[in-house]
């Protein structure tokens, strides 16, 4: 691989996350790449094995590769292209580990959890596969106020329940539901409907409730977020506004994410990203 993988893995995977780094510095963007890089291998890990066994080998080689990345103080020397390009994001913005052991600890849940009982169950595996990311990223981005860390952690959750919503039928075809099973009961929609993509009165009311909360998330990550800090975090709110349209576009559908996934398109991805950069700026 080149020196560029990380850049070409965050690009190839067209993941939101792309388009909000498009106007930082290039020390940031690529610091940034190689964090989401190595998220994305990890995940992948998992997702892309062939046996259980196989998985949790694909977990551990990249715990090992993370340990190499800290060794000696952050002067290891980790193998793997990208985990040697996260060492120099590491070095450069003093990215702690016990962030990324976390991001590994939620990925390795999907090794052992289908289903989850309760939200506060579900929280738990947000914040690990997605607030985490988001307070490694501030650290990239720069802040002043320490309250900015409680609007990447409330952002990381919004942006995974839209997640969430938005592959129900991907994550149905693995035998995986990310909806608190106590909630299905709730609103009376079985498991065995959602496997089989059954979309009807019952659904559609347990999707608006899921999809309202999502979007408390983002609406509390907005009221969190310091104004001193606004500037740094253009590139975070930016991946806000294009989160939100995804969520925005699941409602308008009804709420049938059986039909068609709600995907953006990259012009759509783009405006929405030079809109809020020029917004940001022009409150400057």
């Amino acid at each position: 691989m080149t020196a560029s993988s990380s850049a070409a893995i965050t690009k190839r995977s067209k993941t939101n996350f792309y388009y909000a780094f498009l106007f930082l510095p290039k020390a940031q963007r690529e610091a940034l790449y190689a964090v989401y890089a190595f998220a994305r291998l990890v995940d992948d890990a998992v997702d892309q094995a062939v046996s259980p066994q196989a998985a949790g080998e694909g977990v551990a080689r990249w715990r090992a590769e993370l340990a190499r990345v800290y060794e000696t103080g952050g002067t290891g020397a980790p193998e793997h292209p990208v985990a040697r390009q996260l060492s120099v994001a590491v070095r450069h913005y003093r990215l702690t580990k016990d962030l990324f052991d976390a991001l590994i600890d939620g990925v390795e849940m999907d090794l052992t959890h289908r289903r989850y009982e309760t939200f506060e169950q579900l929280a738990r595996y947000c914040y690990r596969v997605a607030s985490v990311v988001g307070l490694i990223c501030i650290e990239i981005f720069g802040y002043r106020n320490p309250a900015t860390r409680d609007y990447a952690i409330a952002q990381g959750m919004a942006f995974q329940l839209t997640n969430i919503l938005r592959d129900i039928k991907t994550d149905a075809t693995k035998d995986r539901i990310y909806l608190p099973l106590d909630e299905l009961v709730r609103f009376g929609y079985g498991e065995t409907e959602l496997l089989a993509h059954h979309y009807n009165d019952a659904f559609k009311g347990l999707m608006a409730f899921q999809c309202e909360r999502a979007r408390s998330y983002y609406d509390k990550a907005a009221g969190l977020l310091p104004p001193v800090d606004r500037r740094s975090m253009l590139p975070s709110e930016i991946m806000g506004g294009i989160y939100r349209r995804i969520l925005d576009d699941i409602e308008a559908r009804g709420y049938n994410v059986f039909e068609e996934e709600s995907r953006l398109s990259t012009p759509t991805k783009l405006l929405i990203a030079l809109r809020v950069w020029a917004g940001g700026l022009l409150r400057r």
